[in-house]
């Protein structure tokens, strides 16, 4: 009975999908596990629990997070709700403004910012322009210093204005006009008139703002390209100097791009090099715009194919549009793509992929590489996605609930997916300098909660007092509620909350409270091949070796239950106190054999809130055949 050691040295892998169970063949394999909860996987290679939430506030219902960096020293968070725009600071709220937009309205609102400014789009919506001031934020729809024009009539539809001047009558000879041309303009052979009353659908009321040629009927016209009878901007990004508007409710396909330095300025004049810019993506596929990005080039991402569009600078007579990849991206919502090491990520049209964005300097291209194609069962329907730099952590609200987390590092070849849950839903998340805020639903209530290095528990808050406390209140958010608690850095016993506060016995000077969540690691299936033949008998595992790192607590599954491992010495003094970090190799010997080749050999479960990092493990299997 050969006696086989392996060394997992790396989980840089992360979680794989179960349909590569039996690919022992994989290079992923050797560094993959089955099951990874809660858990982030370090750029090194290593595991560790990851950090619990903390609670800020709660919310009116569902919100839309964006990040607004003013300068290196003030960055804030903006927290959209239904018909509410709220500004934090930190965790202080120290703004709220009225804005124009429902709570259905969320999932596709567009945004991008520009030093003070930062502008709001909804195909349903007049854009919005939200600025920081010295004296406060304020929030206003967007005022174009010259607007762009587009025709939506057939070429056989004319225009009839009783005069060339003062107020109007504009007659049509088709069926054209809706209420919602009410405050739009009409471009007739060139010169604007102000719509001010609609009486029909042939006829409206207009002011003349630049004299008319002629008062005689003519198919030389065109309308606001925005409107609320044609729709509003999609999306919008600010590249090279100039604002680029990217699709509208009824001309989904439609590229503009203000005159440069003047943001609101489209007027595309004689095609001099600073004047605005407009075309269509035309292709054999529909291309309805669902983001913009400003990187090397203009990027492009629409419902059917990505696209770049390249001058240097660009300009009427230089600017080149050219298709790159076919994946799309998702049309019930928007999800902005956000830069990855000079890469740009986005989520695919079809749900399950995530792909890089990534310019090759070889062949001049650009390549959409899918990141999720290891952990596909991870990512399914990602309706939400924020990058902390710092960390290298990709996160991903899932449709379902959780939060699918990359750890991405070129470097070193790590590509790991880890799969997050709470006592509760994700619905959204941002990353604002170095912080990962999340909205959670937790129980029906909606929450803003952030990620903090230290926290164990999640909807948490802590507390501390020079003297001992057996009474801790300010917990309303978890009226009702099974908690967790530390205290002075060692856990307690579960407890409910009741009247916003928890009663704990002995008393303490520092405590933690909030939900607990189990973290999870799993192996994959021992994959033993032979050099004639691979091995199907029963095995055992006959001992199990965890490198540790600053941990607290493990508690391990060697077919029995998991069982916590006493690798430290616990008298009477510890137990009330903040037990000691761990750092070593801690080696337990299993029992029995087992013929189910799929049953882990080993499983790493618990919900003690404390710190766990798990760097490598070694298994000595014995094998028969």
């Amino acid at each position: 009975m050969p006696a086989v050691k392996r060394a997992k040295t790396s989980f840089a892998a992360g979680e794989l999908a179960p349909e590569l169970l039996g690919r022992g063949d994989l290079g992923a394999f050797d560094n993959g596990a089955r099951r990874l909860r809660n858990v982030f996987i370090q750029p090194t290679g290593g595991v560790t629990r990851r950090p619990g939430l903390r609670h800020v506030t709660s919310l009116p219902g569902p919100a839309r997070l964006i990040p607004f960096e003013f300068n290196t020293e003030q960055t804030y968070l903006i927290v959209l709700t239904a018909g509410l725009l709220r500004v934090f600071q930190g965790d202080a709220e120290i703004a709220a403004l009225g804005g124009p937009w429902s709570g259905a309205m969320l999932p596709q609102i567009g945004f991008t910012q520009n030093a003070d400014t930062l502008l709001l789009t909804h195909p349903e919506m007049r854009p919005q322009r939200v600025t920081r001031t010295a004296s406060g934020w304020t929030i206003g729809a967007w005022s174009f210093a010259a607007e762009p024009f587009a025709r939506f009539a057939g070429g056989d539809v004319a225009v009839v204005p009783s005069a060339t001047s003062g107020s109007i009558v504009v007659d049509a000879t088709a069926a054209v006009f809706s209420a919602g041309h009410l405050g739009a303009r009409l471009r007739v052979e060139g010169k604007k008139v102000l719509v001010t009353a609609v009486h029909s659908s042939t006829r409206i009321i207009a002011t003349v703002e630049e004299t008319l040629s002629a008062a005689g009927a003519t198919a030389d016209w065109d309308e606001s390209a925005f409107s609320d009878a044609r729709g509003w901007p999609v999306t919008c990004c600010f590249h090279q100097d100039r604002l680029v508007v990217g699709g509208s409710r009824d001309l989904p396909n439609r590229l503009w791009l203000s005159r440069t330095g003047e943001l609101f300025n489209f007027d595309m004049g004689t095609g001099l090099d600073d004047q605005a810019i407009e075309f269509g993506l035309l292709s054999d596929q529909v291309n309805a715009i669902r983001g913009l990005f400003s990187g090397r080039h203009l990027q492009v991402f629409t419902s059917g194919a990505e696209w770049m569009v390249t001058g240097d600078p660009l300009t009427p007579g230089n600017i080149q549009l050219n298709r790159q990849t076919r994946v799309g991206s998702p049309v019930d919502r928007l999800v902005p793509p956000v830069d990855v090491d000079g890469s740009t990520v986005f989520i695919a049209r079809g749900g399950q992929g995530v792909h890089e964005f990534a310019y090759t300097d070889l062949n001049q291209v650009y390549q959409a590489n899918d990141l999720a194609i290891l952990a596909r069962h991870l990512v399914r329907t990602p309706v939400s996605m924020a990058y902390d730099q710092g960390m290298r952590l990709l996160h991903m609200v899932i449709a379902d609930g959780s939060l699918a987390t990359l750890t991405i590092y070129r470097a070193e070849q790590v590509t790991a997916w880890t799969r997050q849950e709470t006592d509760g839903a994700f619905r959204t998340v941002a990353e604002a300098e170095g912080t990962v805020w999340a909205v959670v639903e937790r129980a029906g209530a909606f929450m803003l909660e952030r990620f903090e290095a230290g926290l164990s528990l999640d909807a948490a808050l802590t507390g501390a007092a020079s003297v001992p406390q057996d009474e801790w209140s300010g917990l309303g958010h978890l009226e009702g509620r099974q908690v967790g608690v530390l205290a002075e850095g060692a856990p307690r016993a579960a407890t409910a909350v009741s009247g916003g506060a928890v009663v704990l016995d002995p008393p303490a000077t520092a405590v933690q409270v909030g939900l607990t969540f189990r973290h999870e690691i799993e192996p994959l299936p021992p994959e033993l091949i032979a050099a004639s033949s691979a091995a199907t008998g029963p095995l055992r595992l006959v001992a199990v070796t965890f490198r540790l790192l600053d941990t607290a607590a493990l508690a391990v599954d060697l077919g029995r239950g998991a069982e916590p491992v006493p690798f430290r010495r616990l008298d009477a003094a510890l137990l009330d106190a903040a037990p000691p970090s761990f750092t070593g190799d801690v080696t337990l010997r299993g029992l029995g054999w087992r013929r189910d080749r799929l049953r882990p050999l080993w499983r790493i479960d618990s919900d003690v809130p404390l710190p766990m990092t798990l760097l490598s493990v070694t298994t000595e299997i014995r094998i028969t055949d």
